[in-house]
């Protein structure tokens, strides 16, 4: 998990600086404490006082405010922060930090910082597409400032296309993962989630109730510590993380597809997907209609996609998850046991299904290690350290 940081957040002139505000209270709910900066621009479209009341902190916008004792706010401000993030980030001041103008606070402090500079470009397309923004751009890039975004989408000019800044939410986990330990760089993980849909007809399938947010938060977490992330997603409804390679795979058979073709090029293999043990041996290309008589469906069992990829001649570090309903850590033992795998992470099926949290022992041939109930991002945390450590 991570330790308390803290951040300079400027904001430029732009219609995005509302998504500012949004961006200010994830921060702090994070645990991130937050410095606001804002440009005399920034004010026509954003109060200071709002900014205040959500980071609980004064907000400096005035290059020769008294209230700092050594009267150097732009010295001051930045040598207490673990990064300098501009969000929004206008044409004006991209090029105002590539070319090393310092007219004004926010300008000078990133002039005189001695710590991290990421950016979060916000403008209409045109100005993105500018072959002189672009130059600013590549500019900023070669001399080390993280370029967070733009994202594409419809525009407050009415237009659509890149520019827009990315929505906070976003701009928080890339925030995070700058400040993750890089403990996976070069490392490829291979991540499965979601629940997969066995078909009996057109419009009626198998299924179970797993949301992927497990899943979901461990390859989010991997590309965090600086791992090259594929996620094959079986059903589910949540947004996969910015940066992970995405394969959707509907059912048991397509996910063992897609998972044996990437499998190759992987050092880390997760099974975290609810797949279907059993799918129906023909599926109906009508609907089929209600009826008074008894419905009988013939079950076919499905692959074993975790024990196949252990039993590879090569094969990558294989992690798997046992849900069980009771006898937890015997019924999971036996999984690890029979599969061969390193690791295994068990859970009571009442613990995690569907919820934001979860209780996890971790077993390898060392024992068992139970880990508190938290929420599912800081357990995800919690196994890739783990599987580092094994590693």
């Amino acid at each position: 998990m991570q330790t308390h940081k803290s951040i300079v957040l400027g904001i430029t002139g732009g219609i995005a600086a509302y998504k500012a505000a949004e961006l200010v209270r994830l921060l702090v709910k994070a645990n991130i404490e937050v410095q606001v900066v804002m440009t005399e621009a920034a004010c026509q479209f954003i109060t200071p006082v709002t900014m205040q009341a959500l980071s609980g902190k004064p907000v400096f916008k005035d290059m020769w405010d008294a209230s700092i004792a050594n009267g150097m706010p732009h010295i001051e401000l930045s040598r207490a922060a673990d990064a300098v993030i501009i969000a929004p980030a206008s044409a004006d001041f991209i090029a105002k930090l590539a070319h090393g103008h310092a007219d004004d606070l926010l300008s000078t402090l990133c002039l005189a910082r001695d710590c991290p500079l990421l950016i979060a470009p916000a403008m209409n397309k045109q100005m993105w597409e500018n072959p002189a923004t672009q130059r600013n751009i590549a500019l900023l890039d070669s001399d080390g400032i993280g370029i967070l975004g733009p994202g594409s989408g419809e525009q407050a000019c009415g237009e659509t296309g890149l520019g827009r800044m990315l929505e906070a939410d976003e701009l928080l986990n890339l925030i995070q993962a700058h400040f993750q330990p890089k403990i996976l760089k070069g490392k490829k993980i291979l991540v499965t989630a979601g629940a997969t849909l066995e078909m009996i007809d057109p419009v009626r399938a198998i299924t179970n109730l797993s949301s992927g947010k497990m899943g979901y938060a461990i390859a989010q977490a991997a590309l965090e510590m600086g791992a090259d992330v594929t996620l094959v997603s079986g059903a589910s409804a949540l947004k996969p993380p910015s940066g992970v390679k995405l394969i959707s795979a509907t059912s048991a058979e397509s996910m063992y597809q897609s998972v044996m073709k990437n499998i190759a090029a992987q050092d880390i293999f997760i099974s975290v997907a609810a797949v279907a043990d059993y799918s129906p041996t023909e599926t109906s290309t009508q609907k089929i209609k209600k009826s008074k008589s008894p419905l009988t469906i013939e079950l076919k069992a499905n692959k074993d996609i975790l024990a196949e990829v252990a039993s590879l001649p090569s094969p990558p570090f294989c992690v798997g998850f046992a849900a069980e309903s009771e006898n937890l850590l015997a019924y999971a033992e036996a999984k690890r046991t029979s599969k061969k795998l390193p690791l295994i992470v068990a859970n009571l099926m009442n613990d995690s299904m569907g919820l934001d949290t979860n209780n996890v022992t971790l077993l390898d041939d060392a024992g068992a290690h139970p880990l508190p109930m938290l929420p599912k991002k800081s357990v995800a945390g919690l196994l890739l350290q783990h599987i580092s450590a094994m590693l």
